[in-house]
């Protein structure tokens, strides 16, 4: 129901409400009627209050019914304005965050690795130890990055201590791991505590030294420098996930820009012809390493296949 239609309809129902107390409290009073041992004016009075109650209820009972705006209003205005003051603060918190990182404070963001290492363990006892030693080396890196120039003095980089306990005991176990610590959220210049999550894995081969990891063929009649850009950034891309999907706890590519550029500049001099640019590896890398490559052109000519690097 609209507002006004609300309003029209309390105004009819007070109206006729009021006429019907006012008859009841003139009739009470002719009668001389008496309830509760009151005199007949003042039961009269007392019936004339009552119907105008009545009035004021069944007018409140009238809005809650039609109105959802005033149940909320009266019933969950509380938790409400709790809500939004919350809010405020969340809204006032990105403010300052997303302000930090359009300045350039944001010196450490959310999953970035600030300590990996491949561990193998001959005695579960080293297990302590050797976590001590990568935390300590994540610590090192936290100050490096949010109080540059300050040697440090105290541990910045805090985790929760189930997470550390989970990760001695998987260390632990036989076999060889790749352990990473890693930022739980975008850190600021300047700030004191440092969360972090460690991750782990079994340290096992991500690529071997000579791999075809991932290719693309390319139209060479349809290329532009801004289309060939692309084709390229869109094999690295497919060549970072690849890794990622093996297992990789490194998000890390390596490559030479200049080989890169010139095997582009190469290739569009070329008008026609169809080519496979390869992503190929340039050494065995394993879970905590990076992973360098370098592009290789795959063509066939007169009917046999030929490799180069441009």
């Amino acid at each position: 129901m609209s507002g006004w239609l609300l309003i029209i309809a309390l105004l009819f129902l007070g109206g006729i409400l009021a006429t019907l107390g006012d008859l009841l409290g003139s009739r009470i009073g002719k009668a001389r009627l008496s309830f509760f041992n009151l005199r007949p004016r003042r039961t009269a009075v007392l019936i004339t209050v009552l119907t105008g109650s009545l009035i004021s209820a069944i007018s409140l009972g009238l809005m809650l019914l039609v109105s959802r705006q005033l149940r909320v209003g009266l019933f969950e205005l509380e938790a409400i304005q709790a809500k939004i003051k919350s809010g405020e603060k969340d809204l006032k918190k990105l403010g300052k965050n997303l302000y930090a990182l359009r300045r350039g404070d944001v010196v450490i963001s959310s999953g970035q690795p600030l300590a990996t290492a491949t561990i193998q363990l001959d005695q579960s006892m080293n297990a302590k130890k050797e976590v001590d030693l990568l935390l300590q080396r994540a610590n090192y890196e936290a100050y490096r990055r949010v109080m540059p120039g300050q040697r440090p003095s105290r541990r910045i980089v805090l985790a929760l201590r189930g997470d550390i306990k989970r990760l001695e005991e998987i260390i632990s176990k036989k076999g060889s791991w790749a352990v990473n610590i890693r930022s739980a959220g975008n850190v600021l210049l300047g700030e004191k505590a440092v969360y972090v999550f460690p991750e782990v894995r079994p340290n096992i081969n991500i690529v071997n030294e000579g791999e075809v990891i991932i290719s693309t063929a390319i139209e060479l009649s349809q290329m532009n420098n801004e289309s060939l850009a692309k084709q390229i950034q869109l094999l690295f891309e497919s060549t970072s996930a690849e890794i990622k999907r093996r297992g990789s706890l490194s998000s890390v590519i390596q490559f030479n820009s200049s080989e890169v550029n010139k095997m582009a500049k190469e290739l569009l001099k070329r008008k026609e012809g169809f080519v496979e640019l390869e992503a190929i590896s340039l050494r065995t890398s394993q879970t905590a390493d990076p992973v360098a490559i370098s592009l290789q052109v795959r063509e066939k000519v007169q009917g046999k296949i030929s490799k180069y690097k441009l």
